[in-house]
């Protein structure tokens, strides 16, 4: 994802809402874009604080809930139940294991170009996430 892209659709998202652009917030969402896996806010701000970069949990809390409505970080929540984001970049299906929590992600064209093409009355498709729960090789033993 191109930084400045998604800081201007996060600002105009911002603007829309007439919620406050913030120093906070801006920061918040670069950090987001360098998390690799799936993470959660305590991961997040841990990253900020280890950074140097401190913020309360609840200003990290509320940004990433904007963001998500933004349509830049997807939130998923899998077995654990604990809520775990991710950046919407693609679309794609999550594989997560009902043991160890391991979560892999696949892409597969085909479910995507289905999923886009459903014809709802009143909706309009975005992205979509699909998760599959089940044992990994390791836990099948």
């Amino acid at each position: 994802m191109n930084q400045d892209i998604v800081e201007m659709t996060f600002r105009r998202f911002l603007n829309r809402g007439h919620y406050r652009k913030t120093p906070e917030r801006f920061t918040i969402l670069r950090r987001a874009l360098t998390m690799k896996a799936h993470f959660d806010v305590e991961t997040l701000h841990d990253a900020l604080e280890s950074d140097g970069y401190h913020v309360s949990r609840a200003t990290v809390y509320n940004t990433v809930q904007l963001l998500e409505k933004a349509g830049i970080l997807r939130k998923n929540v899998f077995a654990q139940s604990t809520a775990l984001y991710e950046l919407c970049r693609d679309n794609h299906i999550h594989l997560v294991c009902r043991r160890c929590g391991r979560i892999r992600e696949v892409s597969e064209p085909h479910i995507e170009e289905h999923m886009m093409a459903l014809e709802t009355p009143d909706f309009t498709p975005e992205n979509f996430s699909i998760t599959i729960t089940g044992l990994c090789d390791k836990c099948k033993c």
